[in-house]
């Protein structure tokens, strides 16, 4: 079998192929996200109540929205499949792209681990003689397969698993509907209280990394730009029908989950929507099986999703340099970066199996990567903006298919709101924050060392 090496001038073969259509890039944009809204969130509850987590969470929402209004700009003017590398590095050289590649980097390899345990877990509960870390490394190597065969046939299963985990969420609503209750989803509905407090207000700020959970991971359609046909037309499309999809049933998901009964049984746990259904249907209800053997297709629809936004990501990296060549190697029949999503799912099954000896901060690993997940999302959002800003004052003449709306005023929310994430995050997470800033540090001191003695 022979691979072609990519080298650091970007010619034809450095490419990836451009086959991707709107449908296939929203379908993407959801499948990456939408396991968010099955579980994870209601952990949210726990801390900021029903009403104050939707306040936090329609907060989170603008704050999306204004990042991908302003994230738009720059996918379509420089659709390349390092994303947030290759805008921050055209704004601000080295440093700046390693900063976006880096924390891109550790959003999207550490967020697959936690989403593979959940599928084993899951899978566990229906055949309990399957080892859970067993499963969640099969569904690794399911779906790192599907996205070496060909993006084309990666996509289709990926719009194909999203529409099915969205009609389910569908389902879900329509099933529950009749028992639905506004006075149930009021009740205590701030922190356990029935009117605003400052308690309340910890709380909300407490639960901000669930409200992130909705969202989380929706820019990664940014990797998949360089193999979209129309990149100015489709991806503002993916993007902007995307968050809507999403927010629409985050909504959804949570009104009719709380308005059922007791919201507080619901809250600390990581399937509250087949435990909401079951108060409606009851325990041997045909539709309570469906929804939770079709609760696996959010899973499913955002691993392989990640999956396939990492492998971009590393292959970005090393293609630029910042990352040793052979990732960016190119299957020349498949025309995947096979070694880079191979690489990325070597460290994710380390994760896997290492869960029950390494411990950051008294917990086990993988009760901290989604943390370390959505630190690196939040440093490359806040990257990302100012590299908006900063392209907007050099290069004023650049061809913008798409300009950000509401600007400047809406990349400013986006960064108000990040450093509001970032300071929650940091003062509830902070031997987790040391972490992720030591790993980058450590990550650039070998850049510049490799750099310097490779006569670069």
């Amino acid at each position: 079998m022979s691979i072609m090496v990519v080298g650091d001038t970007l010619d034809d073969s450095s490419h990836l192929k451009a086959t991707l259509n709107t449908w296939q890039l929203w379908g993407i944009a959801v499948g990456l996200v939408i396991s968010g809204e099955y579980f994870g969130w209601s952990y949210g509850w726990a801390s900021a109540g029903t009403l104050g987590f939707l306040a936090i969470t329609l907060f989170i929402a603008t704050m999306y929205a204004a990042f991908i209004f302003s994230f738009t700009e720059l996918t379509t003017a420089i659709p390349n499949a390092g994303g947030p590398f290759a805008y921050a590095e055209r704004a601000f050289g080295e440093f700046g792209g390693y900063l976006a590649g880096a924390a891109t980097l550790v959003e999207f390899v550490f967020a697959p681990p936690a989403i593979a345990l959940a599928i084993g877990a899951y899978l566990n509960v229906q055949f309990p003689s399957l080892s859970p870390k067993h499963a969640a490394v099969l569904a690794y190597l399911v779906f790192m397969a599907i996205n070496i065969i060909g993006v084309r046939i990666a996509a289709s299963f990926e719009l194909f698993i999203t529409v099915l985990a969205i009609i389910e969420l569908l389902v879900f609503m329509a099933v529950v509907a009749p028992g639905f209750r506004l006075n149930n989803f009021v009740a205590g509905g701030w922190a356990g209280q029935e009117s605003f407090t400052t308690g309340a207000f910890h709380g909300m700020f407490a639960a901000v990394p669930f409200a992130i959970w909705f969202f989380l991971a929706i820019e990664g359609v940014a990797m998949a730009a360089e193999e979209a046909e129309r990149p100015s037309y489709s991806i503002p499309i993916a993007y902007i029908a995307g968050i809507c999809t999403l927010l629409a049933l985050a909504i959804g998901v949570m009104l009719f989950a709380g308005g059922v009964g007791d919201w507080r049984l619901l809250a600390d746990i990581n399937d509250p929507l087949p435990q909401a259904m079951k108060m409606i249907v009851g325990a041997a209800s045909n539709w309570l099986h469906m929804l939770v053997w079709l609760g696996l297709f959010g899973l499913i629809a955002s691993l392989h999703g990640i999956i396939f936004g990492y492998s971009r990501q590393i292959f970005a990296l090393a293609r630029a340099g910042y990352l040793p060549s052979l990732f960016s190697r190119i299957h020349p029949r498949l025309n995947t970066p096979w070694i880079a999503i191979v690489a990325g799912g070597v460290i994710g099954i380390a994760a896997i199996y290492s869960d029950s000896w390494i411990t950051i901060g008294g917990q086990p690993l993988t009760a901290n990567i989604v943390t370390m997940s959505v630190l690196g999302a939040l440093v490359m959002y806040a990257v990302s903006m100012f590299a908006l800003f900063r392209l907007r004052r050099s290069e004023p003449e650049m061809v913008r298919p798409f300009r950000a709306k509401l600007y400047p005023f809406a990349p400013i929310w986006t960064l108000l709101g990040v450093a509001i994430c970032l300071a929650s995050i940091i003062y509830y997470n902070r031997t987790i924050s040391l972490a992720f800033c030591g790993l980058l540090g450590v990550g650039y001191v070998l850049l510049r060392f490799t750099r310097r003695t490779s006569g670069a």
